[in-house]
């Protein structure tokens, strides 16, 4: 086994250990300075996965990460941007790359690497083998160290891959056994027989709506247990419950022990809707074309997903800034930021801090 296969192994062991967030970032955190040397701690996020907003930082030794630095990811994109890796499709970047080997050209590199000592940067998403970006990582080397390679870049993709799933679990865990978020996931933990050992209150409620209990198992939610066991790691199921609604069921075997969790939620969740109704009347349409612009679509792109002309697209974003005060995409996506993902990055900082845990998704600023 190479370095580059051990240290990924590495990784997957600390994915695959059922950890809480912080905890898995510091789990991580050795491993990835043995297989891609860097300067200081590596620079954690979490992302909401149906709009790539920001939802939490974590950086060991960090304290809150400014304000402007996060909204410039929306309003002013720099060289390397994180909106700009997660929407690539390697989901790796170097800020060497993006600037042609001038990372002086980049804001960033004077005004929130070169003070703290850092001349280099690697970032790369967490995203799931479903495409999923559940987050991504910033590495930095300082003054005069070697760049980072391609080897460096393979490494940093693989691991990206393997960490979307832990982190995954994790902030849906989080949800599940604290949930603030309408139709939250549910955590059930298995033993290697498939008999439940615990239930979040809210995966109750999920196996109820696919007509089973924690004692007497749905079918599909035991076949899909099973056959995480079976593969040694992971398995997933659509199914309809009888609501009629999908959901999603996904069965993880947790290392070292043959435990699996099953994390049942719906699926494509919209959390942002009804935030973006209550606090600025946008209509169904409206809601769903800002959906696709934080995702980073074009106007041909959401006039073909939304089966409607592109004049009317540009209608409907006009309405939407008029209704939220803003001029432009760039505009709208920070305003979203501000109002709806900003006070959770904050209260999970503070969460970081204090044990708890850190949780996903939108939510309403306070007063609103």
């Amino acid at each position: 086994m190479t370095d580059h296969e051990r240290h990924l192994a590495d990784l997957a062991d600390v994915a695959r250990s059922g950890l809480d967030l912080v905890t898995l970032w510091r789990e991580a955190t050795p491993v990835l300075a043995k297989a891609v040397p860097h300067f200081q701690s590596p620079c954690f996020f979490t992302v909401d996965p149906s709009s790539m907003l920001t939802t939490s930082h974590f950086q060991e030794g960090f304290g809150e990460i400014p304000t402007e630095w996060l909204a410039k990811e929306f309003e002013a994109p720099d060289f390397n941007s994180l909106t700009e890796v997660l929407r690539s499709p390697s989901g790796v970047g170097t800020l060497a790359d993006a600037t042609d080997g001038q990372p002086e050209r980049a804001p960033k590199f004077h005004e929130e690497m070169q003070p703290y000592g850092c001349e280099q940067e690697l970032a790369f998403a967490l995203r799931t083998t479903r495409r999923e970006s559940w987050g991504a990582v910033s590495l930095y080397r300082e003054q005069g160290r070697p760049q980072f390679t391609e080897a460096d870049k393979a490494f940093a993709g693989a691991a990206g891959r393997i960490l979307a799933d832990g982190v995954r679990f994790a902030l849906l865990l989080a949800q599940g056994t604290e949930p603030d978020l309408p139709d939250p996931p549910g955590v059930l933990l298995l033993d290697e027989d498939l008999r439940s050992t615990s239930a979040t209150p809210p995966a109750v409620e999920w196996l109820r709506d696919l007509d089973g209990t924690v004692e007497r198992l749905p079918a599909v939610v035991a076949a899909v247990a099973g056959a995480a066991v079976a593969r040694e790691g992971e398995a997933s199921a659509h199914v309809r419950s009888a609501r009629g609604t999908w959901v999603v069921v996904h069965g993880s075997r947790l290392a070292p022990s043959r435990e699996v969790a099953v994390v049942l939620s719906a699926a494509d969740p919209t959390h942002l809707a009804p935030l973006l109704m209550r606090a600025h009347g946008l209509t169904d349409r409206e809601r769903q074309l800002v959906h696709r612009v934080l995702t980073g679509a074009s106007t041909t792109v959401i006039a073909r997903d939304l089966a409607i002309a592109e004049d009317t697209v540009q209608q409907h974003l006009s309405s939407v800034f008029n209704k939220t005060g803003t001029r432009s995409r760039g505009e709208l996506v920070g305003l979203l930021f501000r109002h709806h993902y900003e006070p959770r990055v904050r209260d999970n900082e503070v969460r970081t801090t204090t044990a708890r845990p850190v949780r996903n998704g939108p939510m309403a600023a306070p007063g609103t």
